[in-house]
């Protein structure tokens, strides 16, 4: 998964920040937004990279990028060109992806597109409706909308999708073999039944059944989640410096966390001993009818009763208890 991350800021020192559309907030304001590549398999998810993005009002004031330790080498490119180095830099790892998914920001960067074909990696990605697409290699070219429309979607194939937190949705799809970049790909529209909702996706996995095309374009709703648990559960935005290293640091940091997290949560899946059944479910510990029995023999004294929280001995004591 590609995808990208932001938070607010209220200063004007953080490395980065400016006056942004910030997802967050679903409006433009003052922060920082930074770039993400996800994996996502069954019910293992996590984030693998993270880069800053550079606003182009930063990278040319040099003087404020020395003043924040932002490096000469970190310089203004747009969203997808960091996301394709992470993914290089993955690949470089020896971690290979099965198939890549992204909204339309990404979907609409023919550039990102065809180094995807290029290097063989399988995509379906979200795209504008004003996306364009040819029929045929070098033939006139026109809008994704205008190609396959919303009533081709109703009248396309019924799709049930599956989630683990909502109701399953029903999409009506359809499909057709269209050109970008001189290279062959799928265009789909589909059409939800509930909402009316339409959307365009472009896959260059031609060859692969609609359901499965489907399935990974419709992953990108895991990440919302892994963004989520990724800043209330280790921090991923809990910084405040005016430093660019600090703050990678805290980035990157917060990415081995989440993977760890990930990792063994994946691997104690289902194994919760029994004597731990019910924790966390209200009425289905046993109820503890006496947690402090009292000894034989020795019912009256003042010890042991529940009004005497303190010992004798202590009472006697010269000095006070603290």
């Amino acid at each position: 998964m590609i995808d990208e991350t932001s938070s607010r800021k209220w200063g004007d020192h953080t490395p980065g920040v400016q006056r942004q559309y910030l997802g967050c907030v679903g409006k433009v304001d003052n922060g920082i937004v930074t770039v993400h590549v996800g994996v996502t398999k069954g019910t293992f998810r996590t984030l693998l990279d993270a880069d800053l993005f550079l606003p182009e009002s930063w990278d040319v004031d040099r003087a404020r990028c020395q003043a924040a330790g932002i490096p000469d080498t970190v310089r203004h490119h747009p969203k997808w060109r960091l996301a394709l180095d992470q993914l290089l830099r993955a690949n470089t790892n020896g971690i290979t992806f099965d198939g890549l998914t992204f909204d339309e920001g990404y979907g609409a960067a023919v550039p990102l597109l065809t180094v995807l074909g290029v290097m063989g990696q399988r995509f379906v990605g979200e795209i504008p409706t004003n996306f364009a697409v040819r029929d045929a290699a070098g033939g006139p070219s026109r809008r994704a909308d205008e190609r396959l429309t919303g009533g081709h979607a109703e009248r396309g194939r019924v799709y049930r999708l599956t989630r683990q937190t909502t109701r399953p949705s029903v999409w009506r799809v359809a499909t057709a073999i269209v050109w970008v970049a001189d290279r062959k790909h799928t265009l789909m529209v589909a059409r939800n039944d509930a909402t009316g909702e339409i959307k365009y996706f472009l896959t260059n996995a031609t060859a692969e059944p609609v359901a499965r095309i489907l399935a990974v374009a419709f992953r990108r709703w895991t990440v919302e989640h892994l963004f989520r648990v990724a800043k209330q559960e280790v921090g991923l935005m809990h910084d405040e410096g005016r430093d660019y290293t600090g703050l990678m640091r805290h980035r990157t940091l917060a990415v081995v966390v989440l993977g760890f997290v990930a990792a063994h949560t994946e691997r104690l899946r289902g194994e919760k001993p029994r004597r731990d059944d019910g924790a966390g479910v209200p009425g289905a510990q046993r109820p503890v009818r006496d947690p402090v029995p009292a000894a034989t023999g020795n019912r009256g004294h003042p010890t042991y009763q529940r009004r005497n929280s303190i010992p004798p001995a202590a009472k006697q004591a010269s000095h006070p208890i603290s």
